[in-house]
Order: structure tokens, then sequence, then C-alpha cells
């Protein structure tokens, strides 16, 4: 590695280290301060409040990785063109793209970082930030969830649901037992599907078999839709299902087989998995068009300008990125498509961005 590269690298990791830790730091002030009244209002201390929005920074660092390097690169590059130093090496025959070996070495390398920690840390912190979220923050404690099955307690009832599609809002595999004062079965229905319609629960090909007290009998009934009034919601189901950010890509991977092959629609979770890839891939993307952004001719004279395209540049990855999950989830685009035309579109941006600036 020459002189030049370890320079570049020393200066980069400055202000990486910099700019992260600002927005970490910031990140948990604001969380935990706009969260206070939830605290005080529940069973939790304020230090076990302060460790939950401390088990999310490694979440967070992984999702403000690609603006940190960005932001960095165009630093590190406007510094080199005020001082100069981009001049003195172009003087010498030096093309910009040798100087853009060691932005896109560090970004492939804070990819994988940003996969391995998706692998391993972040789930598990996750998982513990979540249950610390719903069940002692909020308190949600008439639901059980593991993956894919849920169990809900509500009055005399206990119902459990095989799988919940967060799209669609609707669930499926659906069974409900019904329990009397002494505790005996009263009455037992299953349904293949159910939606939530106008506030009320909609079952779909259902058989209820009522118990005949004080007999072995049962009478059968079956419908092809139905009303039944329960006391949650959709969005009560979002709350305490396994997310995605709480599975590694192989767990979620495994996850998407079992449910295809039991016959359920896992679009939202083919997306999410695709995301798991496509995601730390916007790093090299990001380091292109800063550099391009950084060795700009006005960025000489005016560095927060620069940082001002970089922050839009950011914000608009965020945007589109976002939509084409929401289109993805949505089925307006395949899985594989919807993850990686922001990764695209900003690829080629990047690259004409830069051989312009050449």
């Amino acid at each position: 590695m020459s002189c030049l590269h370890k320079y570049w690298l020393k200066e980069f990791f400055k202000f990486f280290s910099i700019i992260q830790l600002m927005i970490l730091v910031l990140f948990v002030i604001i969380d935990y301060l706009s969260r206070m009244d939830k605290f005080l209002n529940s069973d939790i201390s304020l230090l076990g409040a302060f460790g939950y929005v401390l088990l999310k920074v490694p979440f967070m660092f992984v999702q403000l990785t690609p603006a940190g390097i960005l932001l960095s690169i165009i630093i590190v590059f406007g510094l080199m063109n005020r001082n100069n130093e981009l001049l003195a090496i172009r003087s010498s025959g030096i093309s910009i793209y040798f100087l853009i070996k060691p932005a896109i070495l560090v970004s492939a390398v804070l990819a994988v970082l940003m996969f391995f920690l998706g692998e391993t840390i972040i789930p598990i912190s996750m998982a513990k930030a979540n249950f610390i979220k719903y069940n002692v923050i909020k308190k949600n404690k008439n639901y059980l969830s593991a993956r894919k099955d849920i169990w809900v307690k509500s009055e005399n009832r206990l119902i459990h649901i095989n799988f919940f599609d967060p799209a669609k809002q609707s669930i499926a595999g659906i069974t409900i037992t019904s329990l009397r004062k002494n505790f005996s079965l009263e009455s037992r229905i299953d349904a293949e599907k159910g939606y939530f319609e106008k506030g009320k629960w909609v079952f779909e090909n259902i058989i209820e078999q009522i118990h005949v007290e004080d007999s072995m009998d049962y009478d059968v009934n079956l419908y092809d839709k139905k009303h039944i009034p329960l006391e949650f919601k959709p969005e009560d189901f979002g709350e305490v299902l396994k997310k995605s950010d709480e599975m590694s890509f192989f767990e979620l991977k495994k996850y998407v087989n079992k449910v295809e092959d039991e016959g359920y629609d896992s679009t939202t979770y083919r997306v999410d998995l695709n995301g798991k890839i496509a995601f730390p891939f916007i790093c090299i993307i990001m380091a292109l068009t800063g550099a391009a952004t950084g060795m700009r001719s006005f960025v000489k004279e005016n560095i927060p300008a620069a940082i001002a395209i970089g922050v839009m540049i950011a914000f608009m990855y965020w945007v589109m990125y976002g939509l084409c999950l929401s289109m993805g989830y949505g089925t307006f685009l395949p899985p594989v498509i919807s993850a990686w035309t922001a990764n695209m579109f900003f690829l080629c941006f990047g690259t004409l961005y830069l051989i312009n600036t050449e």
C-alpha cells in the first residue's frame, strides 16, 4: 500500500469515527429523553431504560454507516481539494481513480462488517430490545410469539395463529378455544384465514365445535364466512411478531422456506431477505458518490455545500430504498427487484458522476 493510500485511510477513519460517534450519541440522548414519559409509567428503571436504548446502538450503527462513509469521503477529498493536494497529485500524472482505490477498499470492508453485525450481534440485541419494549414498557403480556406461531390470551379464550402477514394485515391457520368459568371446554373454532374489515375480524372456511355441557357430544357448524368479535387488532400482532432484524440472513432464509412449504405468502420476509444483502452494498456506491462530490472544483471554496449535497444524496437514497421495499411488500415489484433497484440506480448515478468529475 502506497504512502498516499495510508495517508488517505488515516484521514478517513478519523472523520468517520467522529461522525459516527456524534450521530450515535445524539441518537442515544434523543431516544432516551423522548421516551422518558413511557419509561416513568412502566416498571423499568431509568438505568434499565438506558440499557434498552443502548441495545439499539448496533442496529443504528449499521443503518448510519453508509451515510457516514459518504460524508467522511466528501470531507477528506474536500480538504485535499482545498489544500491543493488533489491539484498536486493530478499534476504528477496520477489519476483520480488511483485515489478512489482506498475508498472502495474501506467501503467494502465496512459492508462486510455490516453484514457480519447483522448476522451476529444485531439479531440478539434487537430481540432483547423488542422484548423490553413490548413486555416491560408496553406490558403486552397477553401475547406470546415465536417467529411464526402466535398465542393470544383474551378473556376466556386462548387463540393460536399459525401465520400473520404484516403486509396484507391478514392471519391464517386460526384456532380459537373458549373455556367456561370452571375451565371446561366450551367451544373450538378452526378457520383457514382471517382479515380485519370495518373494525371486525372476518374469518373464512370455519369449523365450529360447541361442546354440549355435561356430555361428550359436540354440535358442529360449518361457515364459509363469519364475523367473530375479538379484542385485538392486526397492529397488535405487528408488535409482538418476531421481526426480520431479529433474525440473521440464514435464519430468515430458513424461515422463508418453511413459510412457503406450508403454503403461506412469504413476500414480506423474502423482500427483507434480499434487503439484508442489498443494503450493505450501498457502502461502495456511497464511496463513489462521495469521492466524485469531494473532488468537484466548487468544493475547494465551499465544503459545507458539498456536505449538504452528501446529506441530500443520502436522503434521496433512503427515500427511494424505502419506496422500493414498500412496492415489494405490496407485490408491485418482485422481492429481488425491490431490494436492488435503489442500489442499481445510485450505482449508475455514482459512476457517471465520477466519470464527469474526471
